[in-house]
């Protein structure tokens, strides 16, 4: 029987404080988040909830939003919109994700682990300025051959969109999985809304942590409640106030 990935207190197995906490620094980033330890990556996306899509309309409008909603975030995917809509620049992807590592390392203490949207390019390149992996989709690199290229330590997120794609994830070397879309979206089309009741059984069916995607917004982020991970973009970068929007989320998904 597989264990369900319900998200677990932010503590330690110690019982000891926020595994979100800065331990370790990148040498060239004195500042930066502790990504590259990789028993603490682990263990910080094992205690992961909420996985902010960053896919702003601009880059500064974007960092403004990330800036307030830093606290409540525990894993940022970098995804420029203007990178897809050119047919997917390295170079693009590259400054957007050095931005938000520039801001993730100004963090007072807390802050979020940095993916790389598709590029296994950037996300090697960056590495050392706190980088934490690569998230793919299922037309994208091949997860083998991404591991191959980064070494064992990164983390390689893969989305999912059926019961068959979380299945086939067993035999790749991925540390987490997105599913959906679980709801209606307006940010990427990738078929039919699959529903919060198919995510609680494709969490039920994998060990790795699983993050809902897809139309996920303070509407019906309680819905989601039993999986206890969700990934958002818009109703975070698009809120009046994006602190108070992924705090209200956090504390949706965990009304513990």
């Amino acid at each position: 029987m597989h264990r369900v990935n319900t998200a677990a207190p932010f503590r330690d197995s110690w019982g000891r404080g926020d595994p979100r906490r800065k331990v370790f620094s990148p040498p060239n980033y004195p500042d930066a988040v502790p990504a590259l330890d990789p028993f603490i990556l682990r263990q910080r996306l094992e205690h992961a909830r909420l996985l902010l899509v960053f896919s702003p309309s601009s880059l500064q409008t974007g960092l403004a939003a990330l800036e307030e909603a830093l606290p409540h975030v525990d894993l940022v995917q970098v995804r420029p919109k203007q990178a897809r809509e050119e047919g997917s620049s390295s170079a693009l992807t590259r400054d957007w994700t050095r931005a938000v590592l520039e801001l993730v390392a100004r963090a007072p203490d807390v802050a979020p682990l940095v993916m790389v949207n598709d590029h296994v390019d950037v996300a090697a390149l960056l590495r050392d300025e706190g980088c934490a992996g690569v998230h793919l989709g299922q037309g994208d690199c091949p997860v083998q051959d991404a591991r191959a290229f980064l070494g064992a330590d990164p983390l390689i997120g893969l989305s999912t969109h059926n019961n068959e794609q979380v299945a086939a994830s067993w035999n790749e070397p991925v540390d987490y999985l997105g599913f959906g879309p679980i709801f209606p979206s307006s940010t990427k089309a990738t078929g039919p809304a699959l529903g919060p009741d198919r995510a609680w059984i494709a969490a039920s069916a994998t060990t790795r942590p699983l993050f809902p995607i897809g139309g996920i917004d303070r509407s019906c982020a309680a819905e989601l409640a039993q999986v206890g991970r969700a990934a958002v973009s818009s109703a975070i970068l698009t809120a009046e106030d994006p602190g108070i929007a992924a705090e209200t989320l956090r504390a949706m998904l965990s009304p513990d």
